[in-house]
C-alpha cells in the first residue's frame, strides 16, 4: 500500500510522521525548506505534561533537559501578588522549550527511521484524489509526482493543501499582538514564571499594561509585552527601551545587565477551518486552526491533532477503509479547538476591556488572574486539555460502568503499571503503539513477581476477554489509579483517552466498548476493503 504523504515539516508534521512510523506505516514528508531550522531564541513553545510525554516517547530525548520546567508561577497586579502556584515532581509545570530545539529532536529521530522519507526543497503545487489514493505534485529542484494512500496538510496558516481543497478558514485577524524578546539575565524571581499586569512603572510607547516572563535554560528568559490594538510599529529602539524599563522596574530602579539574543512581534489570530477532512486529505495544526490568545497553547493543540489522527490512519492503512473512525478525527479535534476558541473569545473582552466584568462580579481582578493563570499553565476554562466525551467513538452506556477521577473521553492519569513481560513502566510509555490498553487496578501486585499473580484471581478471565477483543489490546496491571476501586478495569485508546471504566471483568461490556472505540467492527471493514480491490 502507498505511504501517507505529509505536507509540511514543522513540529506537527514531523510528529505525525514519527507516530505513524511507530505503528509501521510508511510516510513521505514534503519539506519546502532545506531540512533544517533557523535557531530563534524568541520562538518558544509551552507544552502540557502529557504532550511533553508524547514528544519524549517519539524522540527518545529527555526534553526537560533541553527546556525548562518552572519552579512556580506568580500573577502580579501592580505591586500585589494575586496568585502564586508552586510545582514539584508530583505536579510539574508545563515545559517551556525553544521550537527549533523541539524540531531538531524530531528531525534527529526521523533520521534513524527507515519508514519515513523526508523530501527537502519540495513545495506542493498540485493535488489530485481518487478512490484508491492521492497524487501530489511538488515543484523545485526535486519536483516530481508523489503517490500516497492518504495526505495530511501540516503546512501552516497559509496551507496550500487547504487552499487546493477549497476549505474556508474563517475567524479573526490580529486578536492580540505581543512584542517579544529573548535575553540572558538574572531576574529576582529566578526560575519562576511571572505574569505582571499593570506594572507600576511607566512604559514608553504604546502599551496595554501586561508583561510575561518565562524562564528557559542557561539563564535565558522570554519576555512578552502585550501591545494595544492597532498597527503601531514596534521599532528596535522602542523595544530596547521597553526591556530596560521592565528590568529596572523588577530590580527596584536599576536596570539589570542583560544580553539580548532575539526579538520579534508575535501576532495572535483566531481561525478554524470549516472541514478537517476531504475524503483522503486531512488538515492538522495551524493548517486547521489558529489560536494562542490568553496563554492557550497553539502548538500543543497541533501535536494533539497528530496524536489523535496517527492511530486512526494506522488502523485504516493496515486494515482497510474505516470511515467512521477517520471521520471521528474532525469531529473530536475540531470540537475541542472550537470550544477553546469560544472560551478565549468570550474572555477577551472581560480581561482586556476594562470594567466589563468588574461591574458585575465582586473580586473580578482575582477572577481575571485565575483565568489567565489557567490559560498559561494548561488548566481551567482556558487551558485544560479537551475531552472527547461526546465523540462518535464513545460507547453506549454500559451496565458495568463505574466512575473514576478521569472523566470519560479525557486523557488518563499517568501511573506506574506492570507490562505483560513483568517490567514496571509508566502508563504513557505504552501509548502510541496502535493497540488499545486494558488496565486492571489490583492493589498489592506491585510487591509480588508477576508469576505469582498472573494466574490468580480474575486475571485469567480478564486475559481471555482481552484476547477476544476485536482489535489488538495490551493488558497492563496497576496498583492504583485515582478514584478507582480494586478490580476496576480501564479501557484506554492508543492516544491516551479513557474509553470506559468497568467494575470487574465484564467481557461483553469490554468488547462493546472496544468495538465502539475503533469505530465499529475492524475485521468486517477490513474484509470489505479487501473485496473492493487492491489497496
Amino acid at each position: 500500500m502507498d505511504p501517507v504523504i505529509i505536507v509540511g515539516a514543522g513540529p506537527v508534521g514531523l510528529t505525525l510522521a514519527l507516530a505513524l512510523a511507530r505503528q509501521q506505516v510508511p510516510c513521505v514528508v514534503l519539506d519546502e525548506g532545506p531540512g533544517k531550522d533557523e535557531p530563534r531564541a524568541a520562538r518558544t513553545v509551552v507544552l502540557r505534561e502529557d504532550t511533553t510525554a508524547l514528544m519524549e516517547r517519539l524522540t527518545g530525548m529527555p526534553l526537560a533537559r533541553a527546556g525548562a520546567h518552572w519552579a512556580g508561577w506568580r500573577s502580579v497586579r501592580r505591586k500585589q501578588v494575586m496568585r502564586e502556584v508552586f510545582f514539584d515532581d508530583a505536579e510539574p509545570s508545563p515545559l517551556h522549550i525553544a521550537q527549533h530545539v523541539l524540531t531538531g529532536a524530531l528531525r534527529a529521530a526521523l533520521a534513524d527511521e527507515p519508514l519515513v522519507k523526508v523530501a527537502v526543497d519540495s513545495r506542493l503545487d498540485g493535488l489530485e484524489q481518487e478512490p484508491s489514493g492521492v497524487t501530489a505534485h511538488t515543484r523545485g529542484p526535486k519536483g516530481t509526482w508523489w503517490r500516497g494512500s492518504y495526505l495530511v496538510g501540516c503546512d501552516g496558516p497559509r496551507s496550500t493543501v487547504r487552499k487546493i481543497q477549497d476549505i474556508r478558514f474563517p475567524g479573526r485577524t490580529a486578536v492580540e499582538r505581543h512584542a517579544v524578546a529573548a535575553l540572558r539575565t538574572e531576574l529576582p524571581f529566578y526560575d519562576e514564571a511571572l505574569l505582571h499586569r499593570l506594572p507600576p512603572w511607566r512604559m514608553s510607547g504604546p502599551s496595554a499594561g501586561e508583561v510575561t516572563a518565562r524562564p528557559l535554560p542557561d539563564g535565558v528568559w522570554r519576555l512578552d509585552w502585550l501591545l494595544p490594538p492597532g498597527k503601531d510599529l514596534v521599532t528596535p529602539e522602542l523595544l530596547l527601551t521597553r526591556i530596560r524599563e521592565t528590568l529596572a522596574g523588577w530590580a527596584g530602579g536599576t536596570t539589570l545587565p542583560y544580553e539580548l539574543l532575539d526579538t520579534g512581534v508575535h501576532t495572535v489570530h483566531h481561525r478554524l477551518a470549516r472541514r478537517w477532512r476531504a475524503d483522503r486529505v486531512f488538515l492538522a495544526g495551524d493548517a486547521a486552526h489558529l489560536l494562542g490568545a490568553l496563554g492557550t497553547h497553539g502548538l500543543d493543540e497541533g501535536l494533539r491533532d497528530a496524536d489523535n489522527l496517527a492511530w486512526k490512519l494506522a488502523l485504516a492503512w493496515h486494515h482497510g477503509p474505516h470511515e467512521a473512525l477517520l471521520d471521528s478525527y474532525q469531529t473530536e479535534r475540531r470540537a475541542v479547538v472550537a470550544a477553546r476558541l469560544r472560551a478565549a473569545d468570550q474572555a477577551l473582552p472581560l480581561l482586556r476591556g476594562g470594567g466589563g466584568l468588574r461591574a458585575v462580579v465582586p473580586g473580578s481582578s482575582r477572577g481575571h488572574d485565575a483565568l489567565l493563570t489557567g490559560g498559561h499553565l494548561g488548566q481551567g476554562q482556558l487551558g485544560a486539555p479537551g475531552t472527547y466525551a461526546d465523540s462518535p467513538l464513545a460507547p453506549r452506556p454500559l451496565e458495568g460502568e463505574v466512575p473514576v477521577d478521569t472523566p470519560l473521553g479525557a486523557p488518563v492519569t499517568d501511573v506506574r503499571v506492570t507490562a505483560e513481560d513483568g517490567t514496571f513502566v509508566r502508563l504513557r510509555d505504552r501509548l502510541g503503539r496502535g493497540a488499545l490498553l486494558v488496565v486492571l487496578i489490583a492493589p498489592g501486585t506491585g510487591v509480588w513477581e508477576r508469576k505469582h499473580w498472573v494466574s490468580a484471581g480474575i486475571m485469567p478471565q480478564l486475559a481471555a476477554a482481552v484476547t477476544a477483543l476485536p482489535y489488538p489490546a495490551e493488558l497492563l496491571v496497576a496498583e492504583s489509579y485515582p478514584g478507582a476501586a480494586a478490580h476496576t478495569v480501564l479501557l484506554v485508546r492508543p492516544d491516551g483517552h479513557l474509553v470506559t471504566a468497568l467494575g470487574g471483568v465484564r467481557p461483553a461490556d469490554l468488547y462493546a466498548a472496544a468495538e465502539a472505540a475503533v469505530g465499529g467492527p475492524v475485521k468486517a471493514q477490513a474484509e470489505a476493503g479487501a473485496s473492493a480491490g487492491p489497496r
